[in-house]
């Protein structure tokens, strides 16, 4: 008889299995309607959390609290939604036709609201990815929360540390703290956190804004005391799902009215039957790219094209960005702000209008093409699916869109090299499950050679999040044979919805061409690169418009 092996998995299949356990009881908890993240109902967030450690929460195992980590959620979460106990994930569902002011997270776009002292709505509009989002990072600053109430709560009747007294007398005072008092309160809350004074005061400032200069001991002093009252008055913070969410979810009903806005328009302007190139970018680099260097000549003499991109990047150029905004609205562009809910925008571009002698493109060859391009603002996980699949849909049912090509840039993280680098995949495989597409891409490795970026070729995995990849499973995905050199989130939901409009549902011609390029955002496999250690700053300018260059030479038959 055969010994059985003691079978141990490694902590790349824990990883993978925690990320599934997440996702499941995510979607779970999303049916039943509410939970309670710190009671029974999120013990299986929590443990599968604590259990994947991802890269992005640092130090989230460990008895202290992690500084960067908090400061990367707090940035994509509402101001003051550390003060409530109730947070209610709504749809759309008229909050801004209100008194209610909304307030828009200064990473990400989504529209929340104070509703009192103890509620928070929070508007999801983009699709599942963003219920996983918010819902990974509050699982996280809730644990964080707890960590402060063991270092303060001396006993169950409610004594607090002198620190905490300290703290709270801190954030009491309504006026801007003066530099002693502001040092003060950071010695205490050092001791609170676990942490040396100088990290504290190295991310002070990073926390605060103009409004409001010292939010960083009003975060901590309000994670803490609703963790405490936890515990001492048993007042469980309560995460909702409101019924209309949980009744349109999964229905495009945002994405429909994106798509069909956008076709309303291309008829209005008599643009249906031309050939038509979407393009997923972001609202200024297709249009500086043509338009920026001819408009800005003269401001900027003898100075290279990508100067003038870093120069357009900054903040406060708003009035050198004006210009050439009006200079292509003169030729052919129209804008669509978002009023969909996708938090979309679109620019649509007419190249008949364009005199291309005063472009970067003076040498385009459309012949009597004359083509359209579509451009759409970034995406957010799962709704590049619903974005991508409502507008390659016949309008009125009947009207096919003669679209050429669909690009793809983005920024992504990176296994194979660092921060600024550019990846042109050949495959998107879905983490979590065994998708995987793999397609012919316009753009090539090669096409950017001699620009010095390192330039990366291979597969890519779309993630369910990227504060859901720790180490391991990206190692393995790395090292393995799937050989995978980067992450991004909307890669395969992308490419899901052109094979089905193309090769299945024949709406939009078969050989449609793709093309996708990522510039890198963070590599998660080296400590101090992941996004939780800040942005890319004017380092991510250059393989934002060489990528988006190479996407239009293609298109204007430039060779």
């Amino acid at each position: 008889m055969k010994q059985t092996k003691n079978i141990s998995r490694s902590r790349a299949q824990e990883s993978s299995a925690a990320i599934e356990k997440m996702y499941i009881t995510m979607r779970h908890l999303f049916n039943r309607g509410f939970y309670k993240p710190m009671g029974i109902s999120g013990d299986t967030l929590r443990e599968a959390l604590l259990a994947l450690r991802p890269e992005i929460y640092g130090n989230i195992a460990e008895d202290k609290v992690e500084l960067n980590g908090l400061l990367y959620v707090i940035e994509r979460l509402p101001v003051g939604i550390e003060e409530c106990r109730f947070i209610n994930l709504t749809s759309e569902e008229g909050y801004s036709k209100s008194h209610f002011q909304a307030i828009v997270p200064p990473k990400r776009r989504r529209n929340c609201y104070r509703i009192d002292e103890e509620q928070m709505n929070v508007e999801i509009t983009r699709g599942r990815s963003d219920i996983y989002d918010i819902l990974t990072h509050l699982t996280f600053i809730f644990i964080e929360s707890h960590k402060i109430r063991n270092r303060v709560l001396l006993d169950d009747a409610g004594e607090v540390s002198r620190d905490w007294f300290k703290l709270e007398q801190a954030v009491s005072q309504k006026k801007k703290l003066t530099l002693i008092e502001k040092e003060k309160a950071i010695s205490h809350s050092a001791n609170i956190l676990g942490r040396t004074f100088e990290e504290v005061l190295d991310i002070y400032d990073a926390f605060g804004s103009a409004a409001a200069p010292d939010r960083f001991l009003h975060v901590i002093f309000w994670l803490g005391k609703l963790a405490m009252e936890e515990i001492v008055e048993d007042n469980k913070r309560t995460i909702t799902f409101s019924p209309i969410l949980r009744e349109r979810l999964g229905h495009h009903i945002h994405g429909e009215i994106w798509a069909t806005n956008i076709k309303e328009v291309l008829q209005a302007n008599q643009l249906l039957d031309r050939p038509i190139h979407v393009i997923s970018a972001n609202m200024h680099s297709v249009m500086n790219s043509i338009f920026a260097t001819e408009v800005l000549k003269t401001k900027f003499k003898d100075k290279s094209d990508f100067f003038i991109y870093e120069e357009l990047s900054k903040s406060g150029a708003d009035e050198v960005r004006n210009q050439v905004s009006e200079v292509a609205l003169k030729q052919g562009m129209i804008a669509l702000p978002d009023s969909s809910g996708t938090n979309i925008d679109v620019q649509i571009f007419d190249t008949a209008k364009i005199d291309w002698k005063k472009t970067s493109f003076s040498n385009a060859d459309t012949a009597d093409k004359k083509p359209v391009l579509i451009v759409m603002d970034y995406a957010f996980g799962e709704q590049a699916y619903e974005t991508i699949d409502e507008l390659l849909k016949p309008f009125k049912k009947d009207i096919l869109l003669n679209v050429e090509s669909v690009s793809i840039m983005g920024k992504a993280g990176i296994l194979a090299g660092g921060k600024g680098d550019i990846m042109i995949p050949n495959a998107h495989i879905n983490e979590g499950t065994a998708d995987n597409y793999y397609f012919e891409n316009e753009l090539s490795a090669d096409m950017f050679e001699g620009n010095d970026i390192a330039v990366f070729a291979g597969p890519m995995v779309t993630v369910l999040g990227t504060s859901l990849q720790n180490r391991d499973l990206l190692k393995f995905f790395h090292e393995s044979t799937w050989g995978v050199i980067g992450l991004e989130m909307e890669g395969s939901y992308y490419q899901k919805a052109i094979q089905s409009a193309s090769k299945i549902r024949k709406s939009v011609p078969h050989n449609v061409k793709v093309r996708y390029a990522y510039y890198a955002s963070d590599n998660p496999l080296e400590t101090g690169s992941t996004l939780a250690s800040g942005g890319l700053g004017t380092s991510g300018v250059k393989p934002t418009y060489l990528i988006t260059i190479k996407i239009l030479e293609q298109i204007f038959n430039i060779k």
